[in-house]
């Protein structure tokens, strides 16, 4: 991930990089891409009768490449690291799951 973040500075041409507009703008792309998964989500189950066609497979990984940009791009608006931050949330899961809470709501379980 921290390799494919580097990369993505190549083509991270927006308003304000590196200033609070810059993060602003990266979390209204999270948000949008978010969005737009969960568009062609509802698709599938009202126009295609719940299955996931090869076409649409396709179409959900570009979206979901556009998510990671925006993500990668959000991590170093805010100085971190993708990868501490993914680890971050693996050890919050696992710890959740050993001490028996994983299910349920609320981020003090």
């Amino acid at each position: 991930m921290n390799a494919y973040a580097e990369q993505t500075r190549k083509t991270a041409l927006y308003p304000g990089r590196g200033e609070t507009i810059g993060l602003l703008y990266t979390t209204l792309g999270l948000a949008g891409e978010a969005g737009e998964i969960a568009n062609k989500v509802k698709k599938i189950i009202r126009d295609d009768n719940m299955e996931l066609t090869e076409k649409k497979r396709q179409e959900l990984k570009g979206e979901l490449g556009d998510l990671f940009w925006y993500l990668a791009r959000t991590c170093e608006e805010v100085g971190l690291n993708p990868s501490e931050v993914m680890q971050m949330n693996l050890d919050k899961l696992f710890d959740r799951k050993e001490r028996g809470v994983i299910q349920g709501s609320g981020d003090d379980r």
